[in-house]
């Protein structure tokens, strides 16, 4: 079917052509207003690593501080634990050294408790003169002491322990025509030393009994110096030529 174009002024006819078979979709009308949609802006990315650096140099420092503290606090311990050493040290020295005393003073006491028990005497300490083979001197050991033979002489002397018995005999050599040089230490005696410049010798015998006495004698003319002692030590029984 032909249709007139009323547009068309000379006549001529044009075809309409169909309608599409698939009308595109009908879009509803855009509102009129629109709200907008807010949207942060980014940080700028230099203020951010400067927060970043920041916050590692606020994390160093923090750690510094704490281990600066914990070295002081170390320091501090090793200081206080040098002085408790030095304090000990001292302690310790003065320890040993009263406890030296202490057994200084120990041994003080016993011996002032042994003095008691056996105090020591002076029996002979003056010198005396041998006036050659015919002179002699001699002296008495006292009962319940240990008797303390010790002197020197300025020549060669001969000293004897003698029982009363030899002693005796001894002075019946003498009536005989013998010396006393010989014949007081060729009697018969305990213990003798002939021809010596010194002597020291610690006699027991007598401490449980009372039969003995001491002779000098000297083939010259000399000086005795003793320094004879007794030490108080009584024996529980007889002893020597008296048991």
């Amino acid at each position: 079917m032909a249709v007139e174009s009323p547009g068309l002024t000379d006549g001529s006819s044009e075809e309409i052509p169909p309608p599409p078979s698939n009308p595109p979709p009908i879009q509803p009308p855009a509102p009129a207003y629109a709200a907008p949609i807010y949207q942060p802006a980014p940080a700028p990315r230099r203020r951010r690593s400067l927060l970043w650096y920041s916050a590692v140099l606020v994390a160093i420092v923090v750690t510094l501080g704490a281990f600066g503290l914990l070295y002081i606090d170390d320091q501090s311990w090793q200081q206080q634990a040098g002085q408790m050493q030095q304090q000990n040290a001292a302690l310790r020295d003065k320890l040993a050294v009263s406890d030296a005393a202490a057994s200084d003073a120990q041994q003080r006491i016993k011996d002032l408790q042994t003095q008691l028990q056996h105090p020591e005497l002076g029996l002979w300490n003056v010198p005396e003169k041998i006036d050659g083979p015919n002179s002699w001197l001699e002296g008495g050991i006292p009962d319940t002491f240990t008797y303390h033979l010790k002197a020197t002489a300025t020549g060669p002397m001969s000293v004897s322990i003698l029982t009363f018995e030899q002693y005796t005999a001894g002075i019946e050599c003498m009536n005989g025509g013998g010396t006393a040089n010989f014949c007081l230490n060729h009697s018969g005696s305990v213990k003798s030393f002939l021809d010596v410049r010194s002597v020291s010798y610690d006699f027991h015998q007598a401490e449980g009994c009372a039969a003995y006495l001491a002779v000098w004698t000297s083939s010259s003319n000399i000086t005795v110096n003793p320094d004879v002692t007794v030490t108080y030590n009584p024996a529980s029984t007889f002893t020597g030529v008296c048991g």
